[in-house]
């Protein structure tokens, strides 16, 4: 399978988890994520978007994210709460920038699979899942309700990256073998 595949098939998740997570905020509100904490009901699919960020720059560049964050919220105009597509597009914009300061340079180090990239992808989604819950929740929650919702949405987000790592080390070695461009468009 092509790096290309692999990158439009991530896309389409990056896009889809967007709108997925949206839709589910806007639907179910906050739910239980373990531990006795609770977060909004698109924590994991957020979680999702966060770590399949990462394939999409590794296989298409930094430019089709932040084209792709762009898509995901218009289309979440029609599936979601106004207030919720809005505060998700300026968390998922602003935590890219993040994520491209992270990432990308210790992305460049390293080869798809190995520890280093396990690195980047926790150093960046951790980053960028505290930067996403602050300005999300702060747009659509308003800013009290931050530092409650904190550590369900973590806890939340932790798993989702848990969860994309454990496949991606697996397909990695299965499909990448040879090291990834990171520097993207």
């Amino acid at each position: 399978m092509s790096r290309r595949v692999i990158g439009v098939v991530a896309a389409l998740i990056f896009v889809g988890s967007i709108v997925l997570a949206n839709w589910l905020t806007s639907t179910f509100g906050f739910v239980a994520v373990g531990f006795g904490l609770t977060a909004t009901a698109g924590t994991y699919a957020a979680g999702i978007a966060l770590a399949s960020r990462d394939a999409v720059q590794d296989a298409l560049g930094r430019l089709v994210v932040i084209g792709l964050v762009v898509v995901g919220a218009l289309l979440s105009l029609w599936l979601a709460a106004p207030a919720i597509a809005l505060a998700s597009g300026v968390a998922f914009l602003i935590s890219e920038l993040i994520d491209f300061a992270i990432y990308t340079p210790l992305r460049e180090r390293s080869r798809l699979g190995d520890a280093r990239w396990s690195l980047a992808v926790v150093a960046s989604n951790v980053a960028g899942a505290i930067v996403d819950t602050v300005v999300f929740i702060g747009i659509a929650f308003g800013a009290a309700a931050i530092w409650p919702a904190m550590p369900g949405q973590l806890v939340g987000k932790v798993w989702a990256t848990l969860a994309y790592l454990l496949v991606g080390l697996v397909i990695a070695r299965a499909l990448l073998r040879e090291p990834v461009d990171a520097k993207g468009a």
